[in-house]
């Protein structure tokens, strides 16, 4: 949906996209660098996307433990075409192959960067009392 909503409708370039999509959520989730990151050390999950591909949203062929999708029939320009996990292909041109248990765990840290950026910016709004001398 960003993809075709965003980067199609020139709201996103494709980088602001990856950041969106990784880089940011992985800042958010106090897992970076290890995730939405390319480089010596991280995880070597990434997602080749192919821009001119199209395809129908569908409850039929989504892999999710869900009935339905709120997308259900829309038409969507821009799919990934190949994911890796763990440097393996499990996503490729439409199938899954994966081995159910091949997932890690990964710790998330309490208290990731953005908690610290909203906190300083509530301290920021908070008013300080006003201290004064006794006359």
């Amino acid at each position: 949906m960003l993809w075709h909503h965003g980067v199609n409708n020139g709201r996103l370039t494709p980088s602001e996209f990856v950041r969106v999509t990784s880089t940011n959520a992985a800042q958010i989730f106090n897992i970076y660098p290890r995730k939405g990151f390319v480089g010596v050390g991280a995880d070597a999950d990434i997602v080749v996307w192919d821009p001119e591909a199209t395809r129908t949203i569908s409850v039929k062929t989504h892999h999710q433990k869900v009935d339905y999708n709120i997308f259900e029939g829309m038409k969507v320009k821009g799919v990934p075409s190949y994911t890796l996990s763990q440097g393996k292909v499990v996503w490729a041109n439409g199938k899954l192959d994966v081995v159910e248990g091949a997932g890690r765990y990964v710790d998330r840290p309490p208290f990731p960067i953005s908690y610290e950026a909203v906190s300083k910016m509530n301290q920021a709004r908070t008013p300080r009392a006003v201290v004064r001398s006794a006359p």
